[in-house]
């Protein structure tokens, strides 16, 4: 089993963590707010948990999940991330994040100005297309059924396969959406972002709205590589 370094704790770090450390594998959680603060979180997940520093986190992990607002990604610590696995939950919110020409422009994605940041680790794009409390409710056992999917996307092949060995014993399968700059295909209001896992008659999850997410619905690989395929870039829209 790996140790999970989490940088930032927050509705999908937190997420992450509890389907980390009830798979079997250890978490070093931490945020901006220092280890104190995540005294609660520590106490529920057990002893496969501690706080730390972001850099004593990124430093612990064999993989390492970035989970800030976009806004944060330049203080995400670099050196301490040399050589790692870094999975990038980051989704661009102008009004949370103000704006960033090249995003705006469709220049370059989330996940590759994380990666120019980090240019000695291995990004991979996962987790952010999917509400926390979905991500939670929806893990199955590997063969089960109603076994979803999460996509990804990296510029390393090797670094691809361990993300999908992460999310299998995380509960998921793994959809290969191809290189960072495909990434654009499952992020903020693409057809694989949260409303593929929301399921029929609830309401449709957006920034800083309160709603009743219901328990998900299960997505499959083959609807995810649909939907990865009906995306529309934000100009075609």
């Amino acid at each position: 089993m790996s140790t999970i370094g989490l940088i930032g704790s927050g509705n999908i770090g937190g997420t992450v963590a509890r389907l980390a450390v009830a798979a079997g594998h250890e978490v070093v959680l931490s945020n901006r707010r220092g280890p104190d603060t995540l005294k609660d979180l520590v106490e529920e997940l057990g002893r496969a948990a501690r706080a730390a520093t972001p850099a004593e986190a990124a430093a612990a992990g064999d993989f390492v999940v970035v989970a800030v607002p976009l806004a944060a990604y330049a203080a995400v610590p670099a050196e301490e991330l040399r050589g790692r696995t870094v999975i990038d939950t980051g989704n661009y919110y102008p009004g949370r994040d103000g704006r960033i020409p090249e995003l705006e422009e469709e220049a370059t994605t989330t996940s590759e100005l994380l990666q120019a940041h980090l240019p000695h680790s291995r990004v991979v794009k996962a987790f952010g297309n999917i509400y926390f409390e979905h991500l939670g409710n929806l893990a199955r056992p590997h063969g089960h059924p109603e076994r979803s999917a999460l996509p990804i996307a990296g510029d390393d092949a090797g670094a691809k396969r361990e993300v999908t060995g992460l999310l299998d014993s995380l509960g998921y399968d793994a959809v290969d959406a191809g290189p960072l700059a495909e990434g654009w295909r499952f992020q903020r209001d693409t057809a694989a972002y949260t409303p593929l896992y929301v399921g029929e008659g609830w309401d449709v999850p957006g920034p800083d709205k309160e709603f009743d997410a219901g328990p998900g619905s299960p997505a499959p690989a083959r609807e995810v590589r649909q939907a990865l395929a009906q995306a529309r870039r934000y100009r075609d829209m």
